[in-house]
């Protein structure tokens, strides 16, 4: 099993190596490409050091499964040539998650819309996934007809360069900006672009990625995406509104059987779910769980994340583990 990791020296593609390891996914050959000027480092897979090749030089060793974590412009133009040559592509990206000939997938939701056709599969925004892991069973239960998330987005979820200045700000060193303002002792309520309706990319892509993997575009949706100083981890306040009566009780029991959640809710004990605690887990934590009294069958709930785990690279090696299915039976 040949698995090429495509932008293996970023964030998010050195934490799909760990992911793979730690799975225990059946890689025979690591295949880690990046760009040019990463060609030739190393990375370390199960204790041993594998070399960064070019992305051509990938695609000519023909893998069975490739994760991309490189960005929507070499997504859109490395994913079809792997999947030319036979190779089931993992997309972290924005190409292809609207893309209505592409599958854009959360395993413990919608897993079983992937078939052997699917050559190129969608990993959801962060943001997206750490929401709709504990709404899509209250979906199934109750009918959600309206979603208020404000997110309050970690700074890993930029990447490297955006650690690198809030660290120097908090230092008083001179640094490379790669937000438009000081993100030390600030917030930034603004995360990707800003479109002509006033909203960010990034807001968009949780209304949007919510109807596409819920397949139910009458949801209401409306999201505001911070961006905050802390290093890792992203928390979310989800405000819901239901089509249908529901109790506090059963909206514990049904997230208690979630895979994949952990319910953190005793606030007398001050239980609740925090970024720092949620370092290095692939779960979703998820407290705070209360009514809405302002509105007939509303439901409060915070919920917390590893942006880079269970947001990025375990859910794209989870659908990876899907694919194996597949490829077993060829």
């Amino acid at each position: 099993m040949k698995v090429a990791v495509v932008g293996a020296t970023g964030l998010v593609g050195s934490k799909m190596i760990k992911v793979l390891e730690e799975r225990n996914f059946p890689v025979t050959e690591l295949i880690p490409a990046a760009s040019e000027r990463s060609v030739g480092r190393t990375v370390t897979f199960k204790g041993k050091p594998w070399t960064v090749v070019s992305v051509e030089d990938a695609i000519a060793k023909r893998p069975e499964i490739a994760i991309f974590s490189a960005g929507a412009g070499p997504s859109r133009e490395y994913a079809p040539r792997f999947a030319e040559v036979g190779c089931r592509v993992v997309d972290n990206s924005s190409c292809w998650r609207m893309d209505p000939t592409k599958k854009l997938v959360i395993p413990e939701i919608n897993g079983s819309v992937l078939g052997p056709e699917d050559y190129i599969i969608a990993n959801p925004n962060c943001s997206t996934i750490q929401m709709l892991l504990p709404l899509a069973p209250l979906h199934k239960a109750f009918t959600i007809k309206r979603i208020v998330v404000s997110t309050y987005q970690s700074v890993s979820g930029t990447g490297y360069k955006a650690l690198a200045q809030m660290e120097a700000e908090r230092k008083g060193e001179p640094c490379q900006k790669v937000y438009p303002y000081p993100i030390d002792r600030n917030i930034l309520p603004h995360i990707d672009s800003f479109l002509e309706n006033g909203y960010t990319k990034e807001e968009m892509k949780m209304v949007n990625e919510t109807h596409k993997i819920l397949s139910d575009d009458s949801i209401g949706v409306s999201a505001t995406t911070v961006r905050v100083p802390v290093t890792g981890g992203h928390s979310e306040s989800v405000n819901v509104e239901f089509a249908r009566e529901f109790t506090l009780e059963k909206v514990r029991e049904i997230l208690s059987e979630t895979p994949g959640v952990v319910v953190q809710d005793d606030p007398a004990n001050l239980v609740y779910p925090m970024p720092l605690y949620a370092a290095d887990k692939d779960e979703v934590f998820v407290g705070r769980i209360r009514r809405d009294f302002s509105v007939e069958n509303g439901l409060n709930l915070w919920c917390v994340a590893d942006n880079l785990r269970k947001g990025a690279a375990t859910n794209a090696v989870q659908i990876a583990e899907v694919l194996l299915g597949f490829l077993r039976r060829k």
